[in-house]
């Protein structure tokens, strides 16, 4: 599993020309899926992502986590996370989930970091998303710019 986790300012969904989900300040968080991964796996990369501290304190020191800046999130599906460029020009996907267990692993996250957020008792904490499968715009105004690229084979 893969969450490329971008710290922004604002992100948004867009489907068809119709906004889906948006957040301001918080993560934009895109999430490729393997046939490996399980709900297992998700937990661990969730408890990662909520408890990351990549904001700025009073110091300026990367201290803070999203319940401590009352941060949203913003969950994209995205399967081109696990491209396979090693041959050719093409990437090739065939390292990415299958759609329909991908699909049922991305509901889960979305289920938990929203049980997550219930869990704060803060009403600013938002959980948005796109579509998964959908064509989305997505817009990241990314914060720093800070991005980091959680693979749940390193942790």
């Amino acid at each position: 599993m893969k969450f490329l986790i971008q710290r922004v300012k604002h992100a948004s969904v867009t489907i068809d020309g119709i906004v889906k989900g948006e957040i301001d300040k918080g993560f934009a968080v895109l999430i490729g899926v393997n046939n490996e991964d399980d709900r297992s796996t998700a937990d661990k990369m969730i408890k990662k992502l909520t408890n990351m501290r990549i904001f700025m304190d009073e110091n300026g020191k990367t201290n803070l986590s999203l319940s401590d800046v009352s941060g949203s999130l913003l969950l994209v599906s995205q399967f081109t996370l696990y491209a396979d460029c090693k041959k050719g020009n093409r990437p090739s996907f065939v390292k990415a989930g299958d759609p329909v267990h991908a699909e049922e692993m991305y509901d889960y996250i979305v289920e938990k970091c929203r049980e997550w957020a219930i869990s704060t008792e803060n009403p600013e904490i938002k959980i948005e998303t796109g579509s998964f499968g959908a064509e989305m715009m997505v817009s990241i105004e990314n914060d720093g710019p800070f991005t980091v690229d959680l693979d749940s084979t390193e942790l």
